[in-house]
């Protein structure tokens, strides 16, 4: 057992439902110092998983609440140990004076993350399961959602046991051979899981080339909506949003600073920054959101100019037309007089009134296939996270050299040499051997009450 820790799991809002956990030795008693069952039963003498009603008391018996109740005993428990969960109604105040009540009777503050930590080094969750977990809470679109609810049900550890217990096997006939001589072993010889290696390379090759398409699907894409003053590109972010966020006006100059929100276009996260019209400007402050309009195209993954179809293509146009992913033909409402030059005829370009909302579909499909695609794979095995493609990356590696090496008929102790390194890489993507304080970095990334 751990010392006993306890947290809000719920947001610092005001909301129908909040809920405590405590875990740790003594969870349960702790729990009956402050909850009193209807039926007057203590929690230590209910079973686990019921949800029991009652009332939370302070230390001098006044009612802080009506409340359920629930515990869950060791190790039968999402974190290996015992459990307490009260599940009250969500006002900031009263959730705090209960879990006043709760350190007072011998919890401590759990830290960021200390749950699924518990969880993780008691073999409730591996790490990538555990990482999941922040996958999962931060999940911006449905997509990203269903990915991490599939690792958390283990769907990449899943997917690399298979190589590693194939490795592991190859491994193991080897040294049994070369420490046992004299035992009736079958010969040791490499040729015979070649096929066994180029299967694990295919797997880890597979898995490796989700990760560019998981990466957008957690982070998004950043993306700069340029254009020269009064072209659309307010407009345009409203149209993508569906409510007004930018002002709109026949003033040019209107957009002073970046305004940053997200949308998802194409089935993808976009992180939109609409930016300050770009010119030539003598206004300090004009020129400062100029400024800063270059800097998000700078760093933007995906830029879409919006050019004025209404009227002719200017150099400003011209200029920012050259840097961009995708062309907008904004106010196609209107008579059409722009041309495009061939030079600027290889960008796509996607024609649409943002006034009208007519185009907007065209636009989403242009910017899907701008996009790294879904991978062909089962929700859960797109790797999102930078540490686990890393690993993964780091075995491939190793895996690889072990195949040339036996192309290259040297030695097995050679090969295996590899092949260990490939073990130890897949053992620290799914937690099997890390340090502590590489552990504490990765669990400091959750929520309190997580």
């Amino acid at each position: 057992m751990s010392d006993l820790i306890a947290a809000v799991a719920t947001g610092p809002v005001r909301s129908a439902i909040g809920i405590i956990r405590l875990s740790g030795d003594g969870a349960i008693a702790c729990a009956d110092s402050v909850f009193r069952a209807k039926s007057g039963r203590k929690m230590t003498d209910t079973a686990s998983n019921r949800l029991i009603y009652g009332t939370i008391h302070d230390r001098s018996g006044a009612v802080l609440d009506t409340a359920l109740c629930t515990v869950a005993r060791a190790p039968h428990s999402c974190t290996g140990e015992d459990t307490a969960e009260l599940q009250c109604h969500g006002s900031p105040t009263a959730l705090g004076a209960i879990l006043t009540e709760l350190f007072r009777n011998g919890a401590r503050q759990a830290l960021p993350g200390e749950f699924t930590k518990r969880a993780f080094l008691n073999g409730k969750l591996d790490l990538t399961q555990a990482e999941a977990v922040v996958d999962l809470i931060d999940a911006e679109t449905v997509e990203a959602a269903k990915n991490a609810s599939g690792q958390l049900s283990g769907a990449v550890t899943r997917r690399t046991d298979a190589v590693y217990a194939a490795l592991l096997d190859i491994a193991a006939h080897f040294h049994a051979v070369v420490d046992w001589p004299d035992e009736d072993i079958e010969d040791f010889e490499l040729q015979k899981y070649l096929g066994t290696l180029r299967s694990a390379e295919a797997t880890l090759e597979n898995l490796l080339s989700t990760f560019e398409r998981g990466r957008l699907l957690r982070d998004g894409v950043r993306t700069a909506i340029v254009g020269r003053p009064n072209v659309g590109k307010s407009s345009l972010l409203n149209a993508l949003l569906g409510f007004d966020r930018a002002i709109v006006t026949d003033v040019p100059g209107t957009t002073r600073d970046t305004v940053e929100e997200t949308c998802v276009l194409g089935g993808t996260l976009l992180r939109l920054v609409d930016t300050a019209g770009i010119r030539e400007c003598a206004d300090a402050v004009e020129k400062l959101g100029v400024e800063r309009s270059r800097e998000a195209m700078a760093s933007a993954q995906l830029i879409l100019t919006v050019l004025d179809a209404s009227g002719p293509l200017t150099e400003e146009d011209r200029s920012l037309a050259e840097k961009a992913s995708l062309l907008v033909l904004n106010k196609s409402d209107l008579p059409r007089c722009l041309r495009l030059p061939p030079e600027l005829a290889g960008i796509p370009a996607v024609s649409l009134s943002a006034k009208t909302g007519e185009g907007l579909a065209a636009l989403s499909d242009a910017v899907a296939a701008l996009l790294p695609q879904a991978p062909d794979a089962p929700a859960g095995e797109i790797l999102t996270n930078a540490r686990q493609a890393a690993e993964v990356s780091a075995a491939l590696t190793s895996l690889r050299a072990a195949l040339d090496a036996l192309r290259s008929g040297v030695t097995p102790d050679a090969v295996l040499t590899e092949l260990e390194s490939a073990l130890t890489s897949l053992s620290r993507l799914s937690g099997r051997s890390l340090t502590p304080d590489l552990t504490d970095r990765i669990f400091h990334r959750f929520c309190v009450g997580k």
